[in-house]
């Protein structure tokens, strides 16, 4: 029976104009799939709605979650009255938009004090501030040049709905009749949303063309020996267009992990355009036509590289695991990368060739080539040295990269998406701004759910809870519930039975109290804190969850932390755990892959590199200082990914020519010097592929990029260095090759 790689090569030498035909169809195709890409941000990209963690905080959202836009005021004088009527306009109208629930600001506590009028003279604004409490002054108030306003938006509002109000609000402020000297600014977490959307759009874009540039750049320089040096950059760039569209066909958004896997596509990508294309070339200078060399080149590269590819699609595909849904999508994105840059390279570079009547470029000797005979020469000499004292380079190599794994358990790991994000931003800005001015804006929940929260247990449960962890934990600066609107409504008094609490509460205005109870099956308390670190943070919210499971509530009601603050520390462990539920899967599935497909022990060996690079990936970051994020996370899994291409491919090759007949140590110098050339080259292509991440205004991406230049250095390393002394040593246990032994 003909393998799958013989019908191919037959078809595409008997149709190649055919095929040409059905790439251009099908990059048409996949251009439209990506007009219909969309961005993805907030709380959806951090944690999985189907986990109880997810279901328990989406019906927080949905009941009780409301969001606040900031308006800050800038001027000379605030207080003074022309400027004290524009607010006031301008704030009736906000309230009027769809979505806003109430707005709050300065004019609002004058006219409190003042019979619900506003003041017209200086002077009686003057007598009326004096009126106002202090704490209340330094909140909204911090000088006469500033003020704050707060657009309080209604309970569970949509994504979509929340980002109209935004584009709604700013146009208003635009035709308002604002104040000569006067300044507005939409800030607050929606507009700090919506703004990170709009730069990860541009960030996208300038960080594929800067990739794009960097490999020409990389291709014209080191790949200048073959004919057609920029045929990889085509093929390339088809395959990054057949993964938008294929994401935007299967309605896969893009998030902020998303991002960085297009410059890694690019790198992968342009390394099995090169292998394909180096084979090709070879074939064709060693006299072969161009038929026999398509032929050859499909046949044998074809599934050498099939097996590197899908050993690189384990790592991503170990990702899975992760519980935060855009490591998944990042995973899911590079997988279908990888598989749509394999098959343009295997289609586009035999049909390229067919139809251009390939030649290869004529012996001249130039510096560029003999530089490059020299390197050959290197590469297998240094092999040759390797695999016959192989113990020394494995014993210190080894040795890093244990001392390296020691230091990964070292590496603090940050989730703050105002760090990840450009430091001027002005969005960061004006969010920092209102944190100086109003204090931290954070909340810790407790969402209590139960047949009936307004039993007098129950309420009397809640009052204790909040008054025991206000004066018990220094980080809670207040509480509110509806045990204390109930106080407030009531001489500071629960009542004893439930149809006076039934009575109160239906007394309570609605705006008041939907913050707190859903019906009578659902309320929160919801905790004020500290601007706290992520340790502190983590400590606080443990603590907080082991007083509930001691003060329990009455029976028949359940008591649970949520929100946005919990979901936050929840992922410092999400990124813990899952970054080495990754590395092992990854592993685990590439040890299965090599056992399954070579059916020998012997055949696991580029996994030993592989262990080495994880461990020297460790010793960098911890060097480095660099934090896991959500992004670095993926560093172990996507490290066997990558580095696994290029050891399974320095061993097909060194098992190719054991087949051929020639002792271990003149295999692994072949192997090496045919191979390592090209993985070099395409290796440092990749560099300069991932090198585009540096670029980034993002440093979650940017030291992502960082990290994984310095990998894909690693990778070099693991597969020239450490997989010749690995080969020398596993030799002595392998059994002799057949001729059906599978290449």
């Amino acid at each position: 029976m003909k393998s799958p790689f013989k019908i191919l090569a037959d078809f595409i030498i008997a149709r190649p104009k055919i095929v040409a035909i059905a790439v251009i169809i099908w990059f048409l195709i996949a251009a439209y799939g990506m007009s219909l890409i969309y961005m993805k941000t907030g709380d959806d990209t951090y944690i999985d709605k189907d986990t109880p963690r997810g279901v328990t905080l989406e019906n927080y959202k949905e009941m009780f979650s409301s969001s606040a836009i900031m308006l800050i005021y800038e001027s000379d004088d605030v207080l003074d009255p022309k400027n004290l009527e524009y607010m006031e306009e301008l704030q009736d109208q906000t309230a009027k938009e769809d979505g806003a629930r109430s707005v709050a600001g300065i004019t609002d506590m004058i006219k409190s004090v003042n019979n619900g009028e506003m003041p017209t003279s200086t002077a009686e604004i003057d007598r009326i501030k004096d009126m106002l409490p202090a704490e209340l002054l330094e909140k909204y108030l911090p000088s006469n040049t500033m003020t704050i306003a707060v657009v309080n938006l209604d309970t569970g509002i949509s994504d979509e709905k929340e980002e109209a109000l935004l584009d709604n609000l700013k146009s208003l402020i635009k035709i308002s009749g604002m104040p000569p000297d006067m300044t507005v600014t939409v800030s607050g977490n929606p507009a700090f949303s919506q703004q990170m959307g709009e730069e990860m759009g541009k960030s996208t874009g300038t960080l594929i063309f800067a990739a794009m540039l960097l490999m020409v750049v990389a291709v014209g320089i080191l790949f200048a020996h073959v004919s057609y040096r920029f045929l990889p950059v085509g093929v390339v760039f088809t395959g990054l267009i057949s993964t938008f569209g294929v994401m935007g066909l299967t309605n896969i958004p893009i998030s902020m992990v998303v991002i960085a896997a297009f410059p890694v596509l690019i790198g992968i990508g342009i390394d099995y355009a090169i292998q394909f294309h180096s084979r090709l070339d070879d074939e064709v200078k060693n006299g072969l036509d161009v038929e026999g060399s398509v032929r050859k080149t499909i046949e044998y590269s074809g599934p050498s590289i099939l097996y590197a590819m899908i050993a690189t699609s384990l790592g991503f595909i170990a990702m899975y695991v992760s519980p935060i849904p855009m490591v998944v999508d990042f995973g899911l994105t590079c997988l279908i990368g990888v598989i749509c840059c394999y098959l343009a390279a295997l289609v586009m570079v035999p049909t390229f060739g067919l139809l251009v009547g390939y030649k290869a470029k004529e012996a001249r000797n130039s510096s560029a080539e003999k530089k490059m005979e020299q390197y050959d020469s290197f590469l297998g000499n240094l092999s040759h040295k390797i695999a016959k004292s192989p113990l020394y380079i494995l014993l210190i190599l080894g040795f890093i990269a244990i001392i390296g794994i020691q230091l990964d358990n070292e590496v603090p790991i940050s989730f703050d998406e105002q760090t990840f994000v450009p430091p001027d931003m002005p969005a960061v800005v004006d969010m920092k701004k209102v944190t100086r001015t109003m204090g931290s804006t954070d909340t810790l929940t407790v969402m209590v759910r139960g047949d009936d929260v307004l039993n007098p247990d129950v309420i009397e449960w809640i009052d204790n809870f909040g008054e025991y962890e206000i004066s018990s934990r220094n980080e809670i600066t207040g509480v509110t519930s509806i045990a204390t609107l109930i106080k407030n409504s009531n001489g500071g008094i629960i009542p004893s039975s439930e149809a006076e609490i039934t009575e109160i509460v239906s007394s309570i205005p609605e705006s008041e109290k939907s913050p707190y109870i859903n019906g009578r099956m659902t309320t929160v308390l919801q905790f004020s804190m500290l601007d706290l670190e992520a340790d502190p943070a983590e400590s606080l919210i443990n603590n907080v969850r082991r007083d509930l499971t001691w003060n329990y509530p009455p029976p028949g009601i359940d008591a649970v932390l949520t929100g946005s603050s919990e979901m936050g520390v929840s992922l410092i462990k999400s990124i813990n755990d899952g970054k080495a539920q990754m590395t092992y899967l990854g592993f685990l599935l590439i040890f299965v892959w090599l056992i399954f497909i070579y059916r020998r022990v012997t055949a696991v060996t580029p996994i030993i590199p592989i262990i080495m690079i994880v461990g020297w990936n460790g010793a960098i970051m911890y060097g480095l200082g660099i934090d896991y994020t959500p992004m670095t996370a993926v560093l172990g899994s996507m490290t066997i990914g990558v580095a696994s291409e290029y050891t399974i491919l320095i061993m097909e090759r060194y098992m190719e020519e054991r087949k051929n007949g020639k002792d271990k140590l003149e295999a692994i110098r072949i192997g090496v010097q045919k191979i390592g050339t090209a993985i070099t080259v395409s290796g440092m292509t990749t560099v300069f592929g991932f090198s585009a991440l540096l670029l980034s205004g993002f440093n979650i991406i940017k030291n992502f990029g960082m990290v994984t230049v310095i990998t894909v250095g690693f990778s070099l390393i693991g597969a020239i260095v450490v997989m010749p002394a690995v080969l020398s040593i596993m030799g002595k246990f392998e059994k002799p090759y057949r001729d059906d032994e599978m290449l």
